[in-house]
């Protein structure tokens, strides 16, 4: 018995399909009174139709936790390289589009 191995400690095995990931800059979270359900999206400018790239469904508890986990990291992370600023036309009306018409890259 290997007693320097943390009990915790859990293996995590990714396939190579899974591995690539899918790009994604919208998503859409709903809910219901047992789970909640986020579509990852990928969304182009002129794009008619967006495909939903995945779906992940997780308990409440579970993405309460996800929530305080992504607050952390997102922490850290503006401590190493600065504080992330959301991006907004300079020019909204440029387009044909006001910053109303612009979609909020993580939907409820």
């Amino acid at each position: 018995m290997d007693n320097n191995k943390p009990k915790n400690e859990i293996k995590i095995d990714i396939s190579p399909e899974i591995a690539g990931g899918v790009y994604s800059n919208l998503a859409v979270i709903s809910h219901s009174p047992n789970e909640f359900f986020v579509d990852f999206i990928a969304m182009a400018p002129n794009m008619g139709q967006a495909r939903v790239q995945s779906r992940v469904i997780m308990s409440p508890e579970n993405m309460k936790t996800l929530m305080f986990t992504l607050r952390d990291n997102i922490a850290k992370y503006e401590k190493t390289f600065g504080e992330i600023k959301q991006k907004r036309p300079i020019n909204p009306g440029s387009n044909g589009n006001g910053p109303d018409d612009l979609p909020h890259p993580f939907m409820a």
